[in-house]
This record gives C-alpha cells, structure tokens and sequence, in this order.
C-alpha cells in the first residue's frame, strides 16, 4: 500500500484524512438545508403578488417568466392562494415519488438547529476523551455515528418533525467530538512552522464539505431516482468507507505510527518539541482557562464567526430557493460557489500567514487579530450587500461569493488560535470555544424562521443586519484583547513552580525589609 511507504510523509496523510473527515462531517451536517427545499411542502403566503408587473423589487421577487403553476411550488411559496395553486399544492404533495411534508418556517428552523442542541454538549467531553485516549477513535467513532443517523433519515422523517428533531440532536451528539479531537491530533502532528497550512487543510474540509453538500444534494436529487432520500444514504454510505480507511491510515502521534520514517520522526520530535501533548498532564487547569482574557476573546469571536457561518450554511439555500426562485439544480450549483471561493482564499491566507510568521515580518497576535477582522467583516458585509440588490441573482451571489471568500481568513486565524494559546490543553479550549459558538447554530435557523415568515428580501434584510452587528462588534473585542502567545498555564507544573518561587522571593523581601526597619529602630 502507498501510505505504507516511508517515503509518504505521514503527518499529510493525517492531515488529508483529517480533511476528509471534516468534510464528512460538514456534508452529513449541512446536506439537510438544501434537501429541506424538497422535502417540505411550499409555504402559501396569503395576498403575495405573483404578477411581475406589480411585484415590488426589494419585497417580493417576480418569479421568472413563463413559470408554470406546478414550478412556482417547486421554486418558492410565491403565488397568492387561489383555487389554481390549492389545485397546485394537491399535486406537490409527491416529489420524485416521495411524500412532501406540510412542515412552516418555524418547524423547518427548529428541525434544523436540533443538531447544535447535541452538538454542544459533546465538545468538553470530547476534548477530555482525546486528551486520555488521543484523537484517533474519538474522532472517528464520533464521525462513524454520525453516518449511521444519517442514513435513518429519510425513515425517521416519515415518521414526524419531533422523531427527526430527536434524530438530527442525537447526530450532533457524535458529531461534536469532532474539533476536540483534531486539535488533540494537530498538537501532536503540526510543526510549528507548518501549523496554518497543516491547520488549515484540515479545516478546509468544512468548506469543501459545504460545496459538496449543496452541490451533489441538488445533483441527486435531480437526476437520481427516489428522490432526495438518496442524498442520506450516498453521504451516510461514504462517510462510512472513510470510518474504515481513517483507522487504518491514521494513528494517535508520530511515536505510536509503524509507517513513519525515522527522518520523518525525528523532525517532528525536534519542531513540536515542547509543544508537544505531554501524557503526564495535571488535571486542566480550569481555573485559569476560564479567567484567561485571550480564551474569553476567542470564544467570543468564535461565537460571531459561527453565528454568520451557520446562518449561511444552513439557510442560504432557503434564500436562493424562496427568495430569489433558482431551480434545485441552480440552487445546488450557486450555493456551493461561495464555499469554493472560502476554500480558495483560505489556503492562499493559511500560506501567507505562515510565511508572514516565518520571515518575523509580522507576529503571530498580529496576524491572528488582522485575519480574524477580515474573516469577519468580511462575510457580513458581503450578506448585507446581497440584501440591497434585491433580486438581481447574478450580483446577488457575486455578493455572497464574495463575502464567503474572505470569511477564509478565519481559519487561519479564529480555528487555529487554540492551539496558538495552549498546544497541551488544545482540545479543551477548542470543545470550549466550539460548544459556546454552537449556540450559534441553535439561534440562527430558529431566528430565521420567525424573522421570514413571507421569504421577502426585507425580512432577510433584517435577519443579515444581525449578522453585521453581531460579527462586527465581535471583532472589535477580539482585536483588543486576543493573543497568539502560548499562555503560561499550559505547562500548570511549571506555571506553578514559577508562582511558587515568585511568592518566595515576595517573602524573601518581606523579610528583609522588615529586618531593615527593625535595625534601624534599633539604631536609633
């Protein structure tokens, strides 16, 4: 086997198995957004004007010309009830042979946001679990329940919204040991000086996960027979092929691996050297964690960057569909763009920083805090420029696009910045700033579908100045009080030891001056 060989360098193989295993994560996580679009029935909105000539521009989008009765159903709610679209929605009942549910708004937000309900309980656990065990099988058997629900439901969706609710909960459950136990794995394999290209490989698969979700969800639910339930099973499926190959190719760290040249060992022994996961770890210092003012900083910003992360992932799709009227197919295509550009700009970020970082022509808070700005401000104003140009498709995806390419500039930035602060206790902090971010992911979609009951582009206006207000005001904190500095109660033994001899030498003084003071009364 080629990964068998010592001339393949074993700390890419990790770091592309990483990749794929994030992005199995993200398709199996994101795929449900776009397959809603088909799986539910279109919403009837009351006194909606259909007629182009009357439709206002920045309220409801014309729906395009020549669009039959049975296409409006299958773009967006968009026609104005009447004994012809009552005829219509009898008919669109049945989608590619299968059963469309009668779910609204506020039910579709709230099977949508179920997975970050048990996504967030699983992040200190799973850190905990790879700091004992090592990331290897926590990620993967994290990953390999995923897949397993994943292919329940289109049985489970038959059922109901509540038993699917349960379902896409439980999912998350597995899914979130997944950061943890990455960040376990890149304390132990990432050098250094390769940290944000290695880093940001791994991460890329959730962009890549995000093209490959919108774009094949459309294609098979296009051209496949049976409809969206084969979206499920091929990225269930899938998911589990790679379960298989990551516990053959992957192990837990460089000393443990039978594959790796001893050229190959010894470098990394000598780069992480000190950085390196110790096993003989004190207890996480939790006290000092949750008072440390750059963990605080990151976890904040950490929750503005996935409030507008989740809000595109999970509802632009809806966006493009209700609002501006593209076909499945299109909609598929389209929404997967500005994922492509993330991954585009993302790489190219991740190697300018790490030469940057190199060369000392700018430290790593610098370009954590400037990368983290642009990441940021980027995609909400991107989402908001969107909204103003209302229902110009081609300029409204350009806007989307752009936006989504300069939210790259996160991943080396916010995604990385755990392991900048406490390579030791990596996993804990990223569970930490992974699990509160995850209140994000509950909010967002249930926001959504209150905030556009009539898919107009004045209520998603509204819900994209949010996002501006929220991502912006982020940032800000961030910039002020965030790090790139390992902090010294990653190594609790030796921070303990310098507190210890810093009190001494405080008593030590003490001392003596209290000596000096008696001598000189007794001189006197």
């Amino acid at each position: 086997m080629i990964f068998n060989s010592r001339h393949v360098s074993q700390r890419w193989v990790m770091a592309l198995m990483g990749m794929l295993g994030v992005t199995m994560a993200y398709v199996m996580r994101a795929c449900l957004g776009i397959t809603l679009t088909q799986m539910v029935m279109p919403v009837q909105v009351q006194g909606r004007r259909s007629d182009p000539l009357t439709a206002v521009q920045h309220d409801y989008c014309p729906l395009p010309a020549g669009t039959t009765a049975q296409d409006r159903l299958h773009t967006s709610a968009s026609n104005r009830t009447s004994v012809a679209t009552v005829a219509a929605a009898a008919q669109g009942h049945v989608h590619g042979g299968r059963r469309r549910f009668d779910w609204d708004e506020e039910t579709q937000g709230e099977v949508l946001s179920a997975f970050y309900y048990g996504y967030i309980l699983t992040h200190l656990p799973g850190g905990a679990l790879s700091q004992r065990f090592g990331g290897k099988h926590t990620m993967g058997i994290g990953i390999l329940c995923t897949a397993i629900f994943t292919l329940m439901t289109p049985f489970v969706a038959h059922i109901g919204s509540r038993p699917l609710f349960i379902l896409r909960f439980v999912e998350g459950l597995g899914e979130g040991m997944t950061f943890p136990a990455l960040c376990t794995l890149l304390a132990q394999w990432a050098p250094p000086e390769e940290k944000g290209k290695f880093a940001t490989l791994v991460f890329a698969g959730a962009q890549i996960g995000n093209i490959l979700s919108n774009f094949l969800s459309g294609f098979i639910m296009r051209y496949i027979p049976g409809g969206w339930p084969n979206v499920f099973y091929f990225f269930g499926i899938v998911s589990i092929i790679w379960f298989i190959l990551w516990c053959i190719f992957v192990y837990n760290d460089p000393n443990s691996h039978p594959f790796i040249s001893d050229e190959e060992r010894a470098y990394l022994k000598k780069s992480i050297g000190r950085l390196e996961r110790k096993k003989d770890l004190t207890p996480t210092p939790w006290k000092s964690i949750l008072t440390s003012g750059p963990v605080w900083a990151l976890v904040i910003a950490g929750a503005g960057h996935d409030w507008g992360a989740f809000t595109i992932i999970s509802d632009l799709p809806k966006y493009m569909s209700d609002v501006l009227h593209f076909s499945v197919t299109e909609n598929g295509l389209l929404s997967s763009i500005p994922f492509l550009a993330q991954w585009v700009t993302s790489v190219a970020a991740s190697v300018l920083a790490d030469r940057l970082i190199s060369k000392g022509s700018v430290n790593v808070t610098k370009v954590r805090k400037i990368y983290a700005i642009i990441g940021n401000l980027g995609p909400a104003l991107g989402v908001m420029c969107a909204s103003f140009v209302g229902c110009n498709k081609i300029i409204a995806t350009l806007c989307f696009t752009l936006g989504m390419a300069l939210m790259g500039f996160c991943y080396p930035s916010l995604r990385i910045n755990s392991l900048d602060l406490s390579p030791n206790y990596s996993a804990t902090l990223m569970g930490l700033v992974n699990g509160i971010g995850c209140l994000s992911g509950m909010a967002t979609p249930y926001i959504v579908g209150i905030l556009t009951p009539n898919r107009t582009v004045l209520e998603w206006r509204l819900v994209f100045w949010i996002m501006v207000i929220i991502m912006m005001s982020t940032s800000i904190i961030f910039a002020f009080f965030g790090s790139g500095e390992v902090q010294p109660w990653d190594d609790i033994k030796q921070y303990r030891l310098s507190e210890n001899e810093k009190d001494n030498k405080d008593d030590e003084s003490n001392v003596i001056h209290l000596k000096s003071v008696e001598d000189g009364k007794t001189s006197k």
